[in-house]
């Protein structure tokens, strides 16, 4: 690790297009309470589902490199939009940082499924992937996968109004294929989408299981920190930044996950 800056504390790196990363910061938070945390929301250049391969994989070795110089020995890519197209040249770029990415989990959900017929809910740009592509083929078998572009979706929930009429008609629009198709298990493809979780499911009914796969991501970046033997650092606050509005990222915060802690801004 000889290239990496030197630091006076080792940091465990997460980021995020905006406020989705942080149901795996939380989840982080809950299995490594004495690691700290820097949290980075680009939400100026968000959302990311959106975005060309390009300017993703820029933002994202813009972000990853920010974390990195202030002290992050593992980084999470708390985005499945940036895992898709960015966790390549994030690895590449820094081969000694153990990076661990997020991306929909085709394969418990197809464990799951008892009919045969799974949905998979996303950013546009993650259904288009090749990436998305590769875990369906690779994963799928037998069952069916009914994929559905969620467009709009980030951004209701970065407005963080979320018991809005808005939000209700859309997820109305977006759910009605997956019923029509009579899946059984719907995957939530981002990790913004845990946060509208049971507005997700009244939508769906009951009788479809939602997944996730924030703990498995936070499993993954708990094992990368205890091999790597860092130093612990207990009663750390997490590192909150945003490219966007710190004012709207420490509300979010505070509402959504009940911290008491503050965000502050970031140009990069």
């Amino acid at each position: 690790m000889s290239s990496l800056p030197s630091i006076s504390a080792p940091r465990l790196g997460v980021f995020d297009s905006g406020v989705g990363g942080l149901t795996v910061l939380r989840e982080l938070r809950q299995q490594l309470p004495e690691v700290a945390l820097h949290y980075v929301a680009d939400t100026a250049h968000a959302p990311y589902g959106l975005r060309e391969a390009d300017y993703i994989i820029e933002r994202s070795l813009k972000v990853g490199g920010h974390l990195i110089e202030q002290g992050a020995r593992v980084l999470v890519v708390a985005c499945n939009t940036a895992t898709a197209h960015a966790i390549g040249a994030l690895r590449q770029r820094w081969p000694e940082v153990p990076i661990v990415g997020t991306e929909p989990g085709i394969k418990p959900a197809v464990a799951q499924s008892r009919v045969g017929r799974i949905g998979v809910m996303a950013t546009p740009a993650t259904i288009a992937s090749a990436r998305f592509a590769d875990l369906v083929q690779k994963h799928a078998g037998q069952v069916q996968v009914f994929s559905q572009a969620c467009p709009g979706l980030v951004e209701l929930i970065e407005r963080g109004d979320l018991q809005s009429e808005e939000l209700r008609k859309l997820l109305a629009q977006l759910c009605q294929p997956l019923l029509e198709a009579e899946v059984d298990t719907v995957l939530m493809g981002c990790t913004h989408y845990p946060l509208i979780q049971a507005q997700l499911q009244e939508t769906l009914g009951a009788q479809v299981k939602l997944l996730n796969i924030e703990s498995a991501v936070a499993q993954q970046a708990a094992r990368q920190w205890q091999a790597l033997g860092l130093s612990s650092t207990p009663d750390a606050a997490p590192l909150l930044q945003t490219t966007g509005e710190a004012q709207s990222l420490s509300r979010f915060v505070q509402q959504a996950l009940n911290w008491p802690f503050s965000a502050s801004g970031l140009q990069i």
